[in-house]
């Protein structure tokens, strides 16, 4: 009899820690993605890969994400313009030394081409707006021009506007000139200078007449063009929903024992799934979940702390303090340091300080992956080792704490490795032997 009643303790407990069949995901099928051009994306793969692009004609898209590093760069805060190599190998060049590093962590790519991300940016700075003439809302208000196949063609194409990522400090070239006068737009504008650089190269305009039909008809190239087709390369080259956890979906395989537990803890008791949820496991929004603060922070040159308030910068919201956009979750095991700043370089550790942040707080231990060799002019933890201000971000955080023992934290590790998906981690049309500016691409 015992042996029977422990039996049906171990089934009932069995029972109540798997989720409900409504908190699990659809799969994910064609229609959540929209279509590709091929042409397009392989003339997107050549742009991603093309530092001309840059200011300075020395950084690329793949500078920051890179799939060496599984679509980021392989560090908490890279250093974008002044810098030197790739990921953890990346330096500063002594000719040219940066001003300070990015403030925010590269984010993987995966995905971005499916229908559901409307949203991009932390803090959610870009977003689709039917209401809007340009279908969009982003920084740059009714300045926004038209021509944006999607919110992913207008994000892939800001970072040439920032000066530490892309276009370079005030006065070294013609697009950080353009972008210090605030001429983004129109004749003379840094998207113009830019466009202009690309349609000098005849391999490139005659990719863009095979690609557009109106450019063969006589339309000039515009910088739209461009982003449209980085977009088209992002989208087909890292789309991923061919991980074990997407053939479990469709009942087309099973999980190891072990992530089987961690998914029923992920979408069960942990409550990992309440803000993880959907096809892509986020649901789009934005939560303060008491990240600890590194690096510059995101804030204007003007100002003198080193605050990511996220959110609320964009909505002006008191709600939204601290708050940031929840990630997909997709190979999530290979994109690490995690956090909107790259705060956790232990994933295991960031499972759970994310459960329980005021709790994992008080034992947290700065950490950080940096570029080799460069030492920024303002302590990278400022922010965070001010009590005042670390006070402020966990104040902010609402969600309930969850305890987590060793072997959950083990678990749900595990159910995290079943979404990884080797094709998208290799990619589909890969690194080019070159590009048609010339200059050189890193492999």
């Amino acid at each position: 009899m015992k042996r029977v009643s422990r039996l049906a303790t171990v089934a009932v407990a069995a029972l109540l820690a798997a989720p409900a069949l409504a908190d699990m995901p659809k799969p994910v099928t064609d229609a959540d993605y929209a279509a590709v051009n091929l042409d397009e994306a392989k003339l997107g793969q050549l742009l991603y890969y093309d530092k001309i692009l840059s200011g300075n004609r020395n950084i690329g898209c793949d500078t920051c994400h890179n799939p060496k590093f599984s679509t980021s760069d392989g560090v908490s805060l890279d250093i974008g313009e002044g810098g030197i190599d790739l990921g953890p190998a990346r330096h500063p060049d002594p000719n040219d030394m940066p001003e300070q590093r990015i403030g925010r962590n590269a984010p993987g790519l995966f995905n971005l081409g499916a229908k559901s991300f409307t949203i991009m940016f932390d803090d959610g700075r870009i977003e689709a707006d039917p209401s809007r003439p340009s279908g969009l809302r982003t920084p740059m208000e009714d300045e926004m021009v038209r021509g944006f196949a999607s919110v992913l063609s207008a994000q892939a194409m800001f970072p040439v506007l920032a000066q530490d990522e892309m276009a370079g400090n005030a006065a070294e070239n013609d697009i950080s000139k353009f972008v210090r006068e605030g001429q983004i737009t129109g004749p003379g504008g840094a998207w113009e200078a830019i466009a202009a650089r690309i349609s000098a190269i005849p391999a490139y305009k005659a990719m863009f007449a095979k690609v557009y039909p109106d450019i063969a008809a006589g339309r000039p190239i515009a910088f739209t063009d461009i982003s449209n087709a980085i977009a088209a390369f992002v989208a087909f080259e890292w789309r991923s929903d061919q991980s074990p956890f997407d053939a479990y979906l469709r009942h087309q395989g099973d999980l190891p024992p072990l992530a089987k537990t961690g998914m029923n803890l992920f979408y069960g008791r942990a409550g990992c799934g309440t803000c993880h949820s959907g096809p892509f496991l986020t649901d789009n929004e934005f939560h303060a979940m008491g990240e600890p603060q590194l690096g510059p922070g995101r804030t204007e040159r003007f100002e003198t702390n080193q605050r990511d308030i996220g959110r609320y910068r964009v909505s002006n919201n008191p709600a939204d303090m601290y708050a940031f956009r929840t990630p997909s979750l997709r190979n999530v095991t290979e994109t690490g340091p995690w956090g909107h700043d790259g705060a956790h370089t232990d994933l295991r550790a960031f499972i759970r300080y994310h459960a329980d942040p005021v709790t994992g707080a008080e034992s947290y231990a700065p950490q950080a992956t940096f570029p080799a060799g460069y030492v920024a002019a303002k302590p990278d933890w400022a922010v965070w080792n001010d009590p005042a201000e670390r006070k402020a971000i966990l104040d902010a955080v609402t969600t309930p704490p969850v305890k987590l023992s060793d072997d959950d934290v083990n678990a749900i590790y595990a159910f995290l490795e079943t979404l990884k998906d080797p094709a998208a981690l290799k990619g589909r049309l890969g690194v080019p032997a070159a590009v048609p500016s010339g200059l050189p691409v890193d492999h």
